[in-house]
């Protein structure tokens, strides 16, 4: 079960921990040596003695999901050491309010150029390539420079600390 088992080198708490890593180290499985900051990130926020008593008291089927929630907390607590996850959560729920906001803007605009009469002298395809240039016009707009702080390049755990952490719902 342990992965020093498995090969010769010690799991990522035992090797930074500077000890020998037994066949049924508690951390084995979960921190593998590939890993080393995992480790080092949880020990610095939590401590190795506190994980060692978690790991030890909650049933072997959740030992899994409690480091991985320990190691993204830990990472977060490094990145922002006052609000940690919760300022992640922040950050991410002010953007989806950001977009919905431009969202129902959008499905407005679109609602008021199906449902206004073609000006006279135009054709049904010139209101709607008008229509769909005005739409891209809207969106090149809210996300370049709109106020808007949606990053795609963004990936899993990263989240954008650079916005401000005020109610006004603007980035930087």
């Amino acid at each position: 079960m342990a992965s020093s088992s498995y090969s010769n080198s010690p799991c990522a708490a035992c090797k930074f921990l500077r000890r020998k890593c037994l066949p049924d180290c508690i951390f084995a499985p979960y921190f593998l040596p590939e890993e080393p900051q995992k480790f080092a990130n949880v020990h610095k926020i939590f401590g190795a003695s506190n994980v060692s008593k978690l790991l030890n008291e909650i049933p072997s089927h959740q030992r899994e999901d409690a480091v991985n929630s320990l190691a993204y907390e830990a990472e977060a607590r490094m990145r922002d050491p006052v609000y940690g996850c919760v300022g992640a959560i922040s950050v991410l729920q002010r953007q989806v309010i950001q977009l919905q906001k431009e969202l129902d803007a959008t499905n407005a605009d679109l609602i008021r150029y199906s449902c206004s009469p073609p000006m006279p002298g135009t054709s049904s395809s010139e209101v709607n390539q008008m229509a769909q240039r005005q739409g891209s016009l809207h969106w090149g707009r809210s996300m370049h420079g709109g106020g808007s702080s949606f990053n795609q390049n963004s990936s899993f755990p990263s989240y954008p600390y650079n916005s401000s952490w005020d109610d006004s719902g603007e980035g930087n």
